[in-house]
Formats: structure tokens, C-alpha cells, sequence
């Protein structure tokens, strides 16, 4: 059932874009796409590369099936995320979606969007403390977590041998439903090997709460890494660090090679990621960072864009997850998708030839 829904979907969308532009065989101009109305993305900020990507493919795909679009970047300043969804409620979408910068701020605005009976979908980071969110579309955060923790016991070849090893712990932003989710399925592969000693963590933050990075700010984090190596190292040194995305890895990567870490012998630590942002698969062909987890975006966006097609259509949104994602009113019904683990041995078939970047891209 749930793969003929998703395949009816498809068929909708296939059907709206070939009736934009093209001609019969007398030359005469086929009707073109209905104006559908207007859908608000309220997106939190442009400051990482991938929300940009996120935004500029479902404008694309929303306009393809006759949706007109008010997209908004909130600059993570979460009042003025609530400021803009207010005003795409007065201005009457037909729908909202939306990524939001702290997934407990939205409730009274969102409860104004229900009276409106304006659906909304929430973008990869759930929304909390609502009973007023419809669909959730995400990846399979949790086996982010595992990817990166596994990525981890690889490079040290934790499973072979013996010998021990320093590690550090960095997690996401704590107003971010996501973080825990990478941070938990990250530590159900590295606490085994803390437990046993084959893993130290010479700081003894271990917690999320110890570990969170607020907003998912490089600077913060590079500011905690300097602190860590500062008192906590000395002549030891860092042989992995869990770093939950991109931006934080490269922080954390800026911290390291200050220290001297990538020179005079002095190898660099294992450094994983998230995202696949260009400046870090950059990394990741240098040999800097270790690895990246890849979540195709524009995936993401098809399938937001037919959640909330199927749902201003009144079909029935295709979900393959309704139990774990409860924002603490209620389990959301989400559609995950799969991430994949990147790093020196398949970027280029996974992100070049799959032709989310370019050979010249990740050589420039």
C-alpha cells in the first residue's frame, strides 16, 4: 500500500511537470502548470552550505508542480523564524515547511497555522512541543550516529588487537531534536570500548550535556578543542575525535592543526562528519578529515515536496516510521531516509559520480 501511494505521488508530479512548456505536433503550446497557490519554507539559516542546497531544491520542485513559493532564512535568530511563519499564515500558504532553529519555540504559531488549516511539515529537524505538526521528513538520524561511531572503531582497528586510545566527544546543538539522536547512536558503538578502556576520553566530558555545541557553531567548537588540548594533553595526544557535522569538524580541524597536529610527525586525529559539504570532502581527499556522512538532500526535498503535495491533493503521504519520533505531544509520522558513510575510499563514486559535486569542485 505504502509503495503505491508513493508511487501514485510520483505519478501526480510526473504528470504536473509534463504539462509545463511543451507542444503538440501542430506547435501548439500544451496548457500550462496550474498556479497552485503558495507554500512557505521557513528555513533557519545560510550560513551552512547544505540548507541553501535544501531551499533552491524545493523552490525548483514546488514550482514544477505549479506551487508558487515564500521561502525565508531566519539567520538562526529563532524569533524572527516565528516573526516570518506568522506572516505566511497571514498571507494564507496552503502549506508550511519547515526546518526549524529551535525545534521547541514554534507552539503558539504553529497552533495559529492549525486554525488556519494549514498543514505543516517539519524538514529534517523535528518540531517539539506541538500537536500541530503533520508530517516529519528526515533521515535515519540515529544511524548517522552509528556511521560516524563506526567509522571511528574502523580507523583505530578497535576490533583488532590491542592497545588503547584518546578520544574526544563533540554533539549538536542541544535546542536541535536531532543531536541526540547522532550523539546516542554514536555512543552505542564507542561506549562499549570507553567501558573497557580501548577508548579514553582524557577530559571526562562524556555527556551530551558536557559536549552539545550550541547552534552548531565552528567557532564554539573550536574554542572547546583549544580548551581540551590546553588542559587535558600535554605530550599525550588526540587519536579520534566524534565530531557530529561538517562545520564543527572543520573548527575542531582548525583547534588541531594550531597545535601542531598534520605537522613535524605529528599525525592528525581520526575526524568524522556529517553533511558532505564541499569544504569538507576537500578535507577528505587531503587526508584532514576522516569521514563524512552524505544525506542526499535533494532526496529530502522530493520528499517533502510529495508530502505536501499528497496532502493539499488529499492523498495520503507515504511514512515508513510512525514510532520513533515523538516531539513530546505526539508521534509525528516521518519518512526516513538512508544517509551513507563517506570518506577517502568512495567520495568520488558516491558525490562525483553520483553528480552531487563535480570532479572540479572537490579539486578546486
Amino acid at each position: 500500500m505504502l509503495a503505491r501511494r508513493w508511487v501514485a505521488c510520483t505519478a501526480v508530479a510526473a504528470a504536473l511537470i509534463s504539462t509545463g512548456g511543451c507542444a503538440d505536433g501542430t506547435g501548439t503550446a500544451a496548457a500550462p502548470v496550474p498556479d497552485r497557490g503558495t507554500v512557505g519554507l521557513a528555513m533557519p539559516t545560510k550560513s551552512s552550505e547544505r540548507w541553501i542546497g535544501d531551499g533552491e531544491n524545493m523552490v525548483r520542485q514546488f514550482e514544477l508542480l505549479g506551487y508558487r513559493t515564500d521561502m525565508q532564512y531566519a539567520d538562526d535568530d529563532v524569533q524572527k523564524q516565528v516573526e516570518q511563519i506568522d506572516e505566511m499564515v497571514d498571507n494564507k500558504v496552503r502549506a508550511l515547511v519547515i526546518g526549524a532553529i529551535d525545534g521547541t519555540a514554534l507552539k503558539a504559531v504553529l497552533a495559529k497555522a492549525a486554525a488556519a488549516d494549514i498543514p505543516v511539515i517539519a524538514y529534517d529537524r523535528l518540531i517539539r512541543d506541538s500537536g500541530d505538526v503533520d508530517y516529519y521528513a528526515t533521515f535515519d538520524n540515529y544511524k548517522v550516529g552509528v556511521q560516524q561511531g563506526g567509522a571511528i572503531v574502523e580507523a583505530l582497528k578497535l576490533r583488532d588487537g590491542e592497545g588503547s586510545y584518546n578520544l574526544e566527544l563533540f554533539a549538536g546543538s542541544p535546542d536541535d531534536n536531532n543531536a541526540t539522536f547522532f550523539f546516542n547512536g554514536a555512543m552505542s558503538v564507542l561506549k562499549p570500548y570507553i567501558s573497557s578502556g580501548r577508548l579514553e576520553v582524557r577530559s571526562g566530558e562524556t555527556t551530551f550535556t558536557e559536549v552539545a555545541t550550541m547552534r552548531w557553531d565552528a567557532a564554539v567548537a573550536q574554542k572547546r578543542m583549544e580548551r581540551l588540548l590546553r588542559g587535558d594533553y600535554g605530550q599525550a595526544r588526540v587519536d579520534a575525535v566524534l565530531s557530529p557535522y561538517d562545520g564543527i569538524s572543520r573548527g575542531i580541524l582548525t583547534a588541531l592543526e594550531a597545535d601542531g597536529y598534520g605537522s613535524k610527525g605529528r599525525k592528525l586525529p581520526v575526524l568524522t562528519g556529517q553533511d558532505a559539504e564541499l569544504d569538507s570532502v576537500k578535507l577528505i581527499a587531503a587526508g584532514k578529515q576522516t569521514e563524512t556522512v552524505y544525506k542526499d538532500t535533494r532526496e529530502l526535498a522530493k520528499v517533502a515536496v510529495q508530502m505536501t503535495n499528497a496532502l493539499l491533493i488529499d492523498e495520503k503521504p507515504m511514512i515508513n516510521d510512525t514510532e520513533q519520533y515523538h516531539n513530546g505531544v505526539e508521534v509525528v509520522p516521518t519518512f526516513l531516509l538512508q544517509p551513507v558513510n563517506v570518506d577517502l575510499s568512495n567520495y568520488e563514486r558516491v558525490l562525483v559520480d553520483g553528480g552531487y559535486y563535480t570532479a572540479a569542485q572537490v579539486r578546486s
